[in-house]
């Protein structure tokens, strides 16, 4: 009995010894902070052999996949890049911010810090080489990062600081398929390209495809350089090294476009043995399926770096000891793309893509100066207007459906809409609901139009502004919705939502009607009334609608006075409606031209000047001939 007593304590006794030397053996964080090494490249998709790609030549991205971490559902929330920017820097939504429109630069809230700020708090040594982008006035890179420009590196820190480094390539930038490089210099051949279904087979179309191919290539050779570098300076035990492509891209229906090919980024981050317990996976070398996206960044730095997450951040930390369960959705954004005016917002989980168009009466394809820039997509303009374009490659050149659903699994390229098939209501129910709950949860800032925003908040900015309770969003977003399902049961809310006090329910009221087209012309005697409105962005939308049920004078003295009188938004807004109504009258042209002249300068960002010289371009005009220079 004492035998068993005793070896029974010592059964005990040894359990518990061994059980104490586990907890003490398990994976403690360093104390010390990690470097932290962002590689960033510009507009492209996951085109890199890690992901499957057979066609794309990335050794060096591969190489460092097969060291670290991918990520297979990660996502830009925006499709172009300052927006997606704007978000990356400060952790809440461009479309939160009120940055959600190209280079808009409206100031930022003070309540909102950038995550530099964050990190030199705690001791990082912060350097960004060297793109800003932050589409905002209020950024200013030089009070935010300790070094900033082209010469900014991690050597310069103190010594033993820890740093945190951002090297961006511009090298798969969209402007590196702007000039021609000769079929028979290109690496990838055009012969072999796979073209996804929604393309035409032109030899533009698969020019520009081989071309990107090669310039990804040479991207991948700069991160091989970046990381051989860390190599050489002996810190690749210590430093976490994240990469990422800044959004989708770069041909035609990508970047600016709300899809996968749009926002979906090839995302990887390696983390040294030493930080074993930040792995998302048991080994390195694994696929990690978790949704991310950009908003994740900020949250997910303080998180690495042991800083508690402030409240107002609107992402989820997906590594350290402040990581979330994994989200359910990433959400996504578009608002005016340069200068032509559009709005979309977008969901995604592990399988499908919801899409809800706001702008449902305009083409996908609005021509935009800097897209046409590429030769592919001016082939496939032609080949749609010659009659050379299929089913699915004719959509890009027509009105979008309000509501589209995807099955990303089944159908990458996202051509096969779902939307009215009845067996996948449930799911188009449940994605429209997360759609709606995301905007009312950020505050979302794009029901009030652009040109409207500027009279009403001034330079406050609008994250501020939605938070002091002068704006119905839930409202808002209810007309806006009910407006753009272009229902004729529904013109009698249309009517009354134009006599609404609130200027951003008359714009959506208006919006209803023009998409309802020849079955508003019930409306027009309000349509007429609403010309005079304060807000030029109802006076546009009443305009384009009138035109088209043929009041074409009075519709064309409206939009002319808002060329005239308008901010510059405004102009550009009009200048849209413009292009939309056909109209190529010779008063409208006088009016256009007088617009310009009355500009002090020919500056290409002003988007209202892109606009008008577009439709010079529409209605084959030779600027000189009426002495206007656009040196662009």
């Amino acid at each position: 009995m004492r035998l068993h007593y005793f070896l029974k304590k010592s059964t005990l006794l040894i359990s518990f010894l061994t059980f104490i030397f586990f907890i003490s053996c398990k994976e403690k964080a360093p104390k010390e902070l990690p470097n932290i090494l962002w590689l960033t490249s510009e507009d492209n998709s996951p085109f890199a052999g890690c992901y499957g790609d057979e066609f794309a030549t990335t050794p060096n991205l591969d190489k460092l996949a097969s060291e670290g971490f991918l990520y297979t559902h990660a996502y830009a929330n925006a499709p172009v890049c300052a927006p997606a920017r704007n978000t990356i820097i400060t952790g809440v939504y461009a479309c939160s911010n009120g940055n959600q429109h190209m280079r808009s630069y409206y100031p930022k809230s003070e309540t909102v810090k950038t995550y530099p700020e964050f990190l030199r708090e705690v001791g990082y040594y912060c350097t960004n080489n060297v793109k800003t982008d932050y589409n905002t006035t209020s950024i200013n890179p030089d009070e935010i990062w300790d070094e900033c420009s082209r010469e900014a590196h991690y050597k310069n820190r103190a010594p033993g600081q820890p740093f945190f480094a951002v090297f961006n390539t511009t090298i798969s930038h969209e402007s590196s398929i702007h000039k021609w490089i000769p079929n028979e210099d290109l690496r990838h051949k055009p012969a072999d390209v796979t073209l996804p279904p929604h393309h035409p087979d032109t030899p533009e179309m698969r020019h520009d495809w081989a071309q990107y191919y090669d310039k990804v290539e040479d991207m991948d050779t700069q991160i091989g350089k970046w990381l051989q570098e860390l190599e050489d300076a002996g810190l690749t035990d210590n430093t976490i090294v994240f990469y990422y492509g800044d959004h989708g891209g770069v041909l035609a229906r990508s970047k600016r476009y709300v899809y996968e090919s749009g926002t979906r980024v090839p995302f990887i981050v390696r983390i040294p043995e030493k930080y074993k317990y930040l792995f998302p996976e048991s080994n390195p070398g694994s696929k990690v399926d978790r949704l991310v996206s950009f908003v994740d960044l900020v949250p997910t730095l303080l998180s690495i770096a042991g800083i508690e997450i402030p409240d107002y951040l609107q992402g989820d930390a997906f590594l350290g000891e402040q990581k979330t369960e994994d989200p359910e959705y990433a959400f996504m954004f578009r608002g005016r793309m340069d200068e032509r005016y559009d709005m979309s917002r977008a969901v995604r989980d592990k399988k499908f893509r919801y899409i809800r168009n706001y702008m449902p009466y305009r083409i996908y394809g609005q021509h935009l100066e800097y897209l046409w820039r590429a030769p592919s997509i001016g082939s496939w303009e032609r080949a749609y207007k010659n009659g050379e374009c299929d089913q699915v490659q004719s959509i890009f050149w027509e009105p979008k459906p309000a509501e589209e659903l995807y099955d990303t699994e089944n159908d990458p390229w996202e051509v096969n809409n779902l939307a009215e098939d009845p067996s996948y209501k449930d799911v188009l129910d449940r994605m429209r609901i997360a759609n709606r709950d995301w905007m009312l949860r950020i505050e979302d800032t794009g029901f009030i139009p652009e040109a409207d925003r500027i009279e009403r908040a001034g330079e406050e900015p609008f994250y501020d502004y939605m938070r002091g309770g002068s704006v119905n969003l839930e409202k808002l977003i209810e007309v806006a919705e009910v407006a753009t399902q272009g229902k004729p049961e529904n013109m009698d809310l249309m009517i009354s939502y134009l006599k609404d006090d609130e200027s951003a329910v008359r714009y959506w009221g208006a919006t209803g009607l023009l998409i309802l087209g020849e079955k508003a012309a019930s409306a027009k005697q309000d349509l007429e009334a609403a010309l005079t409105d304060e807000s030029p962005n109802v006076v546009v939308a009443a305009a384009e609608t009138l035109y088209k049920l043929g009041e074409k004078e009075k519709s064309r003295s409206a939009l002319l006075a808002v060329l005239e009188d308008g901010n510059p938004f405004a102009r550009c807004y009009a200048l849209n409606a413009i292009d939309g109504t056909e109209d190529s009258s010779q008063e409208m042209i006088d009016g256009v031209i007088a617009m310009i002249k009355r500009m002090p300068d020919m500056d290409r960002n002003r988007y209202d000047l892109r606009a008008a010289r577009g439709l010079f371009e529409k209605w084959g005009l030779d600027p000189l001939k009426y002495d206007l220079v656009f040196n662009w």
